[in-house]
């Protein structure tokens, strides 16, 4: 089956999405991240595209960028030496990140905020952090210092157009929602079906409802990270309710 175009952004804004092949993980220790940061932030510099926010997860990264060069360049950039230096250290051969990047336009500045909130709430949906603040791998912090006049790979414009303030940045990103964002078109890739089989293989994950509230809840979060299923999703597979998958994510490992 050929393989679908990449659909184009008009004002070349893309949150892109790089996932560790086979779900395996990219990072295996901060100074994995450290290395990678490196790499994104030479990319940027020689590629000339600006940078709107990013995280870092173990098995996958967020970008959101307006390409300079063509996007896929970049992307090369940042990827083709970081996956050198890994296999070196780890003595292992081959790929680390899927062939394909998964990529959606962002189209209009609203959506760009939206996007920027979705990424940096990642490590929160995950369970990973109980504050935004926490998290040490995404550009939330940067840009709270960004707007005390520290420096930052981070592009403020528009940001400081939409929230003249830090409070109001800082709120915006905490509010409740249910931003999916490119996970939306990521969830057709597993279906419910392709969900199911892959718990099966797992013990562990059957008759969550039986078990107690914490251990429960710390498989929740161990399948979410696995699979990278939505809430919407883990809810119907695992049959829970959604507000008890919800509040599994928002709870530390």
């Amino acid at each position: 089956m050929a393989r679908q175009a990449r659909k184009k952004s008009t004002t070349g804004i893309y949150h892109v999405m790089l996932k560790g092949l086979d779900g395996r993980n990219i990072f295996l220790d901060d100074t994995d991240r450290s290395i990678f940061m490196e790499k994104l932030n030479k990319a940027r510099e020689t590629g000339g595209f600006q940078l709107y926010a990013y995280c870092l997860m173990d098995n996958h990264v967020h970008l959101l960028i307006k390409e300079g060069e063509e996007l896929g360049t970049s992307i090369k950039r940042m990827t083709v030496g970081y996956v050198q230096l890994h296999n070196n250290k780890y003595g292992r051969t081959g790929h680390l990140f899927q062939n394909r990047f998964n990529s959606e336009a962002v189209e209009d500045d609203q959506y760009l905020m939206t996007v920027i909130r979705y990424i940096h709430r990642n490590p929160l949906k995950a369970g990973m952090v109980s504050r935004l603040k926490e998290y040490s791998w995404s550009s939330y912090q940067q840009i709270i210092q960004a707007y005390q006049g520290n420096s930052s790979i981070i592009d403020m414009g528009i940001i400081k157009d939409y929230f003249p303030t830090a409070a109001d940045f800082i709120r915006f990103s905490e509010e409740e929602n249910q931003d999916e964002c490119l996970e939306i078109n990521l969830k057709t890739r597993c279906s419910d079906e392709q969900l199911t089989v892959l718990l099966s293989k797992n013990p562990e994950y059957r008759n969550l409802g039986e078990l107690s509230v914490d251990k429960r809840n710390q498989l929740i979060r161990q399948i979410q990270q696995e699979t990278g299923g939505s809430i919407r999703q883990l809810s119907r597979v695992l049959g829970l309710g959604k507000m008890m998958v919800e509040l599994a994510l928002k709870r530390r490992a």
